[in-house]
């Protein structure tokens, strides 16, 4: 992982932002872990770990993360303007904003990206299906989604970097 030395302010703050709502790099790395290891046997955490690392380095998934996770912290203070503020505190199911944020992060390998996105905002694995629970009294109708395309994203990473090397 990249040491806080080399990290700018924007990066080091989506990073840390992650990490207080609950997300670990590791969780995002059991993603792309769950996503591609029936197609690359020899498939290691280290591997996963490194690729979504490598994605958080994008500025585009930053700023993602820091729009994601800040509507998100608003709508549990009750700080929107309605209707706005119901729709995300419930994550209406025809709210697709949330979505349309997280595909600026899925679009950034290609398009094998929405394969992967669509596969695990479906199943929610791990992290996800967390991030999903309601009960918690937090709101991560961003960050769910946001979670996702990091993971999808690194998977197609993954992917496309195996394709050269193999």
């Amino acid at each position: 992982m990249k040491s806080n030395e080399k990290m700018d302010f924007v990066e080091k703050t989506a990073r840390d932002w992650l990490v207080k709502r609950g997300v670990k790099i590791e969780d995002i790395a059991d993603l792309v872990y769950f996503l591609q290891e029936k197609y690359h046997p020899n498939l290691s955490m280290d591997d996963c770990i490194e690729n979504v690392d490598r994605v958080l380095t994008k500025r585009e998934v930053q700023n993602a993360i820091l729009t994601g996770i800040q509507f998100d912290i608003l709508s549990e203070k009750g700080q929107l303007e309605e209707p706005l503020q119901s729709i995300i505190a419930t994550d209406e199911s025809l709210y697709g904003v949330d979505e349309i944020l997280a595909f600026s992060i899925v679009n950034i390998y290609g398009s094998i990206g929405f394969t992967n996105y669509g596969y695990i905002d479906k199943m929610k694995p791990g992290i996800l299906q967390a991030l999903n629970d309601k009960s918690s009294g937090q709101c991560h109708t961003f960050l769910d989604d946001i979670v996702g395309a990091i993971a999808a994203a690194a998977s197609s990473r993954l992917a496309h970097r195996a394709k050269n090397v193999e």
